[in-house]
């Protein structure tokens, strides 16, 4: 008989600023009552939410206001460009609403 573990929820919150010409860095980061708070103030402020469980993890090990390092580029860029996906759909459909 195997035993499932119970995983505490992680959250890693990122902010990228194209203007300052840095990498995104890591603004907020948390494991269970933390993380439901940033995924909670996310969803309170129609942030989008990715789930990548690896990417949790590699980014874990960054601290807070550092920004992520050049081998997470490419990962990191899908979630934007993932997030910008989900924003333009959420705008059109808003703008669809109000007219």
């Amino acid at each position: 008989m195997t035993e499932k573990k119970h995983m505490r929820k992680e959250a890693i919150a990122l902010s990228y600023d194209p203007e300052a010409g840095e990498a995104p860095k890591v603004v907020a980061k948390g494991k269970g009552k933390i993380a439901e708070n940033i995924i909670g103030k996310a969803l309170e402020h129609d942030v989008p939410i990715q789930e990548d469980p690896t990417l949790v993890e590699l980014m874990g090990q960054l601290d807070v206001n550092e920004t992520i390092p050049e081998q997470l580029y490419q990962a990191v860029a899908e979630v934007f460009a993932y997030i910008y996906h989900v924003d333009r759909e959420h705008n059109s459909l808003k703008r669809t609403i109000d007219k």
